[in-house]
């Protein structure tokens, strides 16, 4: 092991370590105890050392082999590690204090401090220490302090080192249990990366250079991660990813918020180009019309597979929770509210890729979803779940996370909670200490997170992404009367010769369309709102866009509910406080949200804080689009805009997208 530069100890620290030295050396010389014992090489002429007798070179063992370690590229792989701090305390006084140095001196004392140096760098020399992701070199100039990261497996070999030094006041301080079984449990799973080839070209050309990093560490780390991308940077797409890489594990669980249920199917679909039929998405409740069958009774029912929310025909369930459910899709997505009541066919079916999406919904220990959630995940050979905020404020919420991936490690919420989460006045284990070797211990075992700002030159200036809404049916009655209302308005039209009749019917067509537009707003406020729900979660700046009034009150009430600081501007809003408004959202940090009219607020105003651009509802013209987008994708900012697209199917969106 080469000493850094930036460590030089002192003349005076140098003479005494070597005269130390050179007493051990004498008297292990007259020991016949000490004869027999074998040292390497140290070089140390200057001073007078036998090369091959010095007391601060490690005896040779076979554990301490430099070929046990992993080298440089087996990044988040290495054994587990303890801390070894050396301070040296004692010093000689300098020798001929006042006399100024002739040339020859410096020469000589350039020399011989190089000398003595190689007494400290000989002092680690066979014991591994190659740098790597968890073997990192630290050093404290100031303090003269040096900082060891070492593999456990040499813990004896260093104790045994240090403890014949004399000349130097060592402490070992070993890592805290969990770390150490943390550690050694990543150390543990298999890497997979040679598996990374198996992905489809297709799949794996679409890909950004940050996203195939991404899928790079799901396989290296055996499958078992938190994948922490910011919002907006593609974690389904790598989850789908790593899925094509392991085919041969198929079928796949997709536990997920019940909004996200048929984007998932959609997304998957896309990418895989699998059958929809193989994607199998399970409701509680009779929310679409048009699905394969329907189970829980006597005779299974089979139904069409077009039209309705699930017009991409999947394959979709309905159980009471009671009866039994076949789960026999090659992709199966289920709600974190539907996982409660099926449990047990969860455990039974014993899938072995399990994905978590949005997996801070199981913060909450004591929420029936994270109960019925956990054993699932705990079983599955390849666990990987995905989070824009894994924690919103405190180390707790992590911690049913990592045990969902790492069960036999952290076992013990007290252990935990007494490592990580002291410092509370608010309740036992509310605060958070130690967070910098959790984020660190995180960072190297289980979890990788990237910002946008850390990929920015990777990322398109603009992306637009359309997300399905699954709507009730109880809400889409009356949208659906005014289709077949409409429906026979347009055969009339067809079927009619008079002028006037045909004149009188069109105009009767755009009011049908109106009101399907209006009855649409109110239609998807519910799915909407439960969408907003997991933006709020991702703790980001962001603008929702609406078009009628009960859309944008229904948002503005929810996110006041929520106590999420927003504005609001609409067609009502004077003129003279607009800017006031868009002054507080680009500079206030506690304001997250800006609830706008596509109309009133869809032009002149720059709103370049957020990056995320939420559209709950269409314009019927497109220009109207462009402009509302363009109130973030604008001079001033600085990163990838992200445009989402909430549509419904049964709704004017069929008419308008």
């Amino acid at each position: 092991m080469e000493l850094d530069d930036g460590w030089e100890p002192t003349a005076e620290e140098l003479d005494f370590l070597e005269r130390e030295a050179i007493r051990k050396i004498n008297e292990r010389k007259a020991s016949s105890a000490a004869a027999s014992t074998s040292w390497p090489s140290s070089p140390s002429p200057a001073a007078g050392v036998s090369p091959s007798a010095s007391p601060l070179a490690p005896p040779q063992h076979e554990h301490s082999r430099g070929d046990l370690l992993p080298t440089v590229g087996d990044y988040g792989r290495s054994p587990a590690m303890v801390n070894l701090g050396a301070r040296y305390e004692q010093t000689s006084p300098l020798k001929n204090v006042g006399q100024r140095p002739t040339t020859t001196d410096r020469i000589h004392q350039r020399n011989t401090n190089a000398t003595r140096m190689s007494l400290l760098t000989s002092l680690f020399r066979g014991l591994p220490c190659r740098t790597c992701n968890l073997m990192q070199r630290f050093i404290c100039i100031r303090e003269k302090e040096r900082l060891w990261m070492l593999p456990a497996s040499s813990l004896s070999v260093a104790e045994e080192v240090l403890s014949r030094i004399t000349c130097a006041n060592v402490e070992v301080q070993k890592l805290d249990p969990l770390v150490h079984r943390a550690l050694l449990a990543a150390s543990a799973v298999p890497d997979l990366q040679g598996l990374y080839d198996r992905m489809p070209s297709f799949i794996e050309s679409k890909l950004l250079p940050f996203q195939r990093d991404g899928v790079r560490f799901l396989l290296r780390h055996g499958g078992r991660v938190l994948l922490a991308d910011e919002m907006g940077l593609g974690k389904t797409l790598q989850a789908i990813a790593f899925t094509a890489c392991i085919r041969e594990s198929w079928p796949v669980l997709v536990l997920t918020p019940s909004s996200l249920r048929l984007h998932w199917a959609s997304t998957i679909q896309h990418w895989l180009s699998i059958p929809p039929s193989d994607i199998l998405a399970c409701f509680l409740n009779f929310l679409l019309r048009s699905c394969r069958r329907i189970v829980g009774t006597e005779n299974e029912v089979v139904l069409p597979r077009s039209g309705g929310s699930n017009r991409g025909g999947y394959d979709v369930q309905y159980t009471s929770g009671k009866a039994s459910v076949r789960l026999d899709g090659v992709f199966n997505i289920v709600s974190y509210d539907t996982a409660q009541k099926l449990q047990d066919v969860l455990l039974e079916t014993q899938f072995k890729i399990v994905i978590a999406d949005e997996s801070h919904f199981l913060k909450n220990a004591q929420a029936k979803r994270t109960s019925a959630s956990l054993p699932v995940i705990q079983r599955a050979t390849y666990a990987i779940l995905l989070s824009g905020t894994p924690a919103l404020s405190r180390p707790i919420e992590l911690f049913k996370q990592l045990q969902a991936l790492y069960p036999d490690v952290y076992k013990n919420v007290h252990e935990y909670g007494n490592r990580y989460c002291q410092g509370s006045l608010f309740g036992m284990y509310q605060g958070a200490c130690n967070h910098e070797e959790l984020h660190n211990l995180m960072k190297s075992t289980v979890m990788i997170r990237r910002l946008k700002k850390d990929v920015l030159t990777e990322l398109p200036s603009k992306r637009r992404q359309q997300v399905f809404l699954e709507l009730e049916e109880k809400d889409l009655k009356r949208v659906r009367a005014l289709f077949c209302e409409l429906e026979i308005i347009k055969r009339n039209i067809k079927e009619s010769d008079s002028p006037e009749v045909t004149e009188s019917l069109k105009i009767s067509q755009r009011n049908t369309i109106n009101k399907i537009y209006n009855d649409s707003a109110e239609a998807k406020i519910p799915a909407v709102i439960d969408y907003l729900s997991t933006v709020i979660e991702a703790d980001c700046k962001f603008l929702i866009f609406a078009y009628h009034h009960p859309m944008l009150d229904a948002i503005h009430k929810f996110l006041l509910k929520k106590k999420v600081g927003c504005i609001r501007i609409d067609g009502s809003t004077p003129s003279s406080t607009r800017q006031e408004l868009v002054s507080q959202f680009q500079e206030k940090d506690d304001i997250k949200a800006a609830v706008l009219s596509i109309k009133a607020a869809g032009f002149g105003l720059t709103l370049t804080a957020a990056s995320t651009v939420i559209f709950s509802e269409l314009s019927w013209t497109p220009g109207d689009i462009i402009q509302a987008e363009d109130r973030a994708y604008r001079i001033g900012q600085v990163h990838s805009v992200n445009v989402y697209y909430l549509l419904s199917n049964e709704t004017v969106d069929d008419i308008m997208w």
